[in-house]
């Protein structure tokens, strides 16, 4: 039991990993014995967050951007030239877009659908051998980011943004079915108000967002980070296919 939470020896990729709700993660695999590989479009700011990070265990950059299918395929091949087994993922990078209604654009669909469901999808699939080789000794994880706006609905006009969270919180579902039988094991996590560049109402307001949140306050790195090492560890084993959600309430409040 001392050991349920260790993840050890275990290796992970943490997409969108530089910032907010993925460093967060990144942050608590490493604190529990992880080597963690971390992704983002901008290669100056995943070079220097993997450098921060290493001061906690061994992170390593790898900048790429993961909207298409074939840069999934590409980073997919180099985390195979680098890693036998890769035994966690997380597909954390998303895109949000708000308008009004009347002049929502098409491309507020494809680059929100693009990144938030597509990729999760194809980054899984080109990833399959990796996980795989490392179900052979136990589970391996595929962990989604997706959101309490794929549950619930808010006040913002963000159409393609929870249309896709809410597509993925299914996926997740399928997925979790068809990938069990290799021994991998499909989760998700549905945050609330995290203080980040896709929240930035709970960055920079966070004492007005918290007085909206039934305890009190906005989620901490911790948070994030504990129900990511759950999912993750042994402890998440049997969590096949449920999105956990950790928004202190909010959920809950909407109705």
């Amino acid at each position: 039991m001392k050991d349920l939470f260790s993840l050890q020896g275990r290796v992970a990729l943490v997409t969108g990993g530089s910032r907010g709700i993925g460093r967060m993660i990144a942050a608590g695999f490493l604190h529990h014995g992880a080597k963690v590989y971390i992704t983002a479009r901008k290669a100056a700011a995943c070079d220097e967050a993997a450098e921060q990070l290493s001061a906690i265990g061994p992170c390593v950059s790898l900048p790429c951007d993961v909207s298409t299918v074939e840069a999934a395929r590409a980073l997919a091949a180099e985390i195979a030239s680098r890693e036998p087994a890769l035994d966690i993922l997380v597909n954390n990078a998303g895109a949000a877009w708000g308008e009004a209604f009347d002049t929502f654009p098409e491309k507020g669909w494809d680059k929100v659908l693009d990144l938030n469901l597509k990729t999760p999808f194809f980054l899984t699939q080109a990833l399959h051998a990796q996980l795989k080789a490392a179900a052979r000794t136990r589970p391996a994880k595929v962990i989604n980011i997706a959101s309490i706006d794929g549950i619930s609905v808010n006040q913002w006009e963000t159409y393609s943004y929870a249309a896709s969270k809410a597509g993925l919180i299914h996926l997740t579902r399928r997925l979790a079915l068809r990938l069990a039988q290799d021994n991998i094991v499909v989760s998700g996590i549905a945050p609330g108000p995290f203080a980040s560049e896709m929240n930035k109402d709970a960055r920079d307001h966070g004492e007005d967002v918290a007085r909206r949140v039934p305890v009190g306050r906005i989620g901490q790195p911790e948070d994030m980070a504990g129900a990511a090492v759950f999912l993750a560890s042994r402890a998440g084993d049997y969590v096949v296919g449920d999105t956990l959600v950790v928004d202190g309430g909010v959920t809950n409040a909407r109705g």
